[in-house]
């Protein structure tokens, strides 16, 4: 009995294990797009709040407060059904003949990532401000020019700071990736809810998608732990 339930997790014609790789495949395409987005967007914000005007200062913090105050599924809910009005609106102002949709994946993506960037842009802040100040002065005053000094001193630096804090961003994007499921994009979490429904074995299925999640952090906690032993090379502190 209980071998027969497990063959529902196979890859025959009664199987349901194709279409979880699928989908565990979507989940990590999602939460890729979604982190580099939010690394991106996430430059930016500690680039404004380390070095903007009081104006731009202003709107990252502001920005970084409200992103990570709001819940993760109301900023899905809003790209996606929001989403669809914006674009509904746009299509119709230009003469366009409806329906007007968005993709759950970039609906996904997007809030994600944006949610991301939030924290992305504190690891990246703290990353920079960790940056012994000595250093800074020293290329300075060999007459480095702004781009060599960021390059050749902070940039190291504060990447060798920040890569644990951005491991932890990555493994929470993996995480959040389960709430998409609400677009009806068919990533893991949405798959195993509909194989769980069909079949009505709600524990093997639900299990079976906390080890796809299991095997998707562990292998990227793997990848982020590999690049800190990398990058802590010279350092007196990569003997530890």
């Amino acid at each position: 009995m209980e071998f027969g339930k497990l063959a529902l997790l196979g890859f025959g014609p009664e199987g349901w294990g194709l279409v979880l790789v699928r989908a565990g495949l979507m989940t990590l395409a999602v939460s890729v797009a979604a982190f580099v987005f939010g690394l991106g967007l996430g430059i930016l914000i500690a680039w404004a709040r380390i070095g903007g005007n009081a104006v731009l200062r202003r709107l990252a913090e502001v920005y970084v407060v409200v992103l990570r105050g709001v819940p993760d599924i109301l900023v899905i809910y809003l790209f996606y059904f929001g989403g669809r009005q914006v674009v509904t609106a746009i299509g119709t102002g230009l003469g366009f003949e409806g329906p007007f949709d968005i993709s759950g994946f970039v609906a996904g993506m997007l809030a994600i990532g944006l949610i991301s960037a939030a924290g992305q842009s504190e690891v990246l802040r703290g990353a920079y401000q960790a940056v012994p100040k000595g250093m800074v002065e020293a290329g300075r005053v060999v007459g480095m020019t702004r781009l060599t000094l960021f390059r050749r001193v902070i940039a190291p630096q504060a990447m060798t700071t920040a890569l644990p804090g951005m491991g932890n961003q990555w493994q929470s994007v993996i995480k959040e990736t389960a709430l998409v499921s609400v677009t009806g994009l068919v990533e893991t979490m949405r798959q195993v809810s509909v194989a769980a429904g069909t079949t009505q074995e709600h524990f093997l299925f639900y299990a079976a998608g906390a080890v796809i999640y299991l095997c998707i952090t562990t292998v990227s906690d793997q990848i982020f732990r590999f690049a800190e032993r990398r990058s802590l090379r010279g350092h007196p502190q990569g003997g530890m």
